[in-house]
């Protein structure tokens, strides 16, 4: 049965809602769509489901329409079989930073979920799993938080971080200057006067080059990192429409460091990051930042995100040097409402459990 024969419309109020798949010729309209909404996120970009399907997820956008076929509400879903799953029991459904939808229109936002929770467990998820943009210590969030609570849908540990912090890029470069720690701005101008160069890289020897760096990052830190091919892939994919920069840090032709940023929907986002264990002294990173920040403010970006802090504030916590170096900027501490589940077979569910 093809996809249209799953259309579903329905009367709401005096107006029509069709609620079905997007094409691959709509995703101009998907990209649209979610660049221009408030909650439009980079995670739900088309292009990220691209480069999710690489890596064994097989995405699949779903879009609410009303009566004019304007698109009103959407959301990328990526499936996958959970691993030593037996495929007949199913797959797991994953939306990271979405839905795509106005949260304060309640009435759109309950016939979205009234639309998808069917649509998905007809074509085979198990459960579907969803972290959305929204700030917890907000009313909207907290609206939203007792929403998904009288749903039925369980509280869930992040996929994505809780936490973050984001910077206001509306003041002016000298504002925002001001802003960061005393510091900060002495290590940018330090990085300058001792000689770091930052530029952009060109090739794919150039990821592989800066892979060489995350994984010396990864040991000296602690943290698990994707494959070669995945940040190569992601470069290659958003780098034609100047979507991501990898910025790399260098001192007399010796790479020091180097950062993906993506800027997506009027925000920049430092995604990965690495750096050398030799001549750290030279400040590098604090130019990077600098520099990419830059980048997405003269773009349209009105926030830089810099992607995820420890639950915690405690010295004694692994990664408090991450906070410290990322709190510098003057930016401020952001909490989402966190990770939700809801189970479409509990029975299916519970034999899955047994293979993972």
């Amino acid at each position: 049965m093809g996809w249209e024969s799953w259309c579903i419309s329905m009367a709401f109020g005096e107006e029509k809602y069709t609620f079905r798949p997007l094409t691959l010729s709509e995703r101009w309209l998907w990209e649209r769509f979610v660049m221009e909404h408030e909650h439009g996120h980079l995670l739900q970009s088309w292009t990220w489901g691209d480069l999710k399907a690489s890596a064994t997820w097989r995405p699949l956008r779903l879009g609410l329409f009303d009566e004019r076929q304007q698109l009103v509400a959407g959301v990328q879903v990526l499936r996958r079989t959970a691993p030593r799953v037996p495929v007949q029991l199913g797959h797991l459904a994953y939306i990271p930073k979405g839905p795509v939808l106005d949260w304060t229109q309640v009435e759109i936002r309950d016939l979205f979920f009234a639309r998808l929770h069917p649509f998905l467990r007809r074509h085979g998820a198990l459960a579907l799993r969803f972290e959305c943009d929204l700030e917890a210590e907000t009313p909207l969030g907290e609206q939203t938080r007792a929403y998904f609570e009288r749903e039925g849908m369980q509280s869930l540990p992040s996929v994505q971080p809780l936490r973050t912090i984001q910077l206001d890029l509306e003041p002016s470069e000298e504002m925002l200057l001001s802003q960061m720690k005393e510091k900060w701005r002495y290590n940018v101008r330090l990085a300058r006067k001792r000689g770091v160069t930052i530029r952009l890289a060109e090739t794919l020897e150039d990821v592989q080059s800066w892979y060489a760096l995350m994984e010396t990052t990864s040991e000296r830190d602690k943290f698990g990192i994707h494959s070669l091919r995945y940040y190569q892939r992601a470069w290659q994919l958003y780098r034609a429409d100047d979507r991501l920069r990898l910025y790399l840090a260098e001192h007399e032709g010796q790479l020091l460091a180097g950062i993906f940023v993506s800027r997506y929907a009027r925000e920049g986002i430092y995604m990965y990051g690495a750096s050398s264990n030799e001549k750290r002294q030279l400040m590098p990173n604090y130019l990077l930042q600098w520099e990419a920040i830059r980048w997405v403010k003269a773009n349209g970006a009105v926030r830089y995100d810099f992607w995820g802090i420890p639950d915690t504030e405690a010295e004694d916590e692994a990664m408090a040097g991450v906070y410290r170096f990322k709190r510098g900027w003057g930016g401020r501490v952001v909490q989402f409402v966190g990770g939700y589940q809801y189970v479409y077979n509990p029975l299916a569910m519970k034999l899955a459990s047994r293979f993972v």
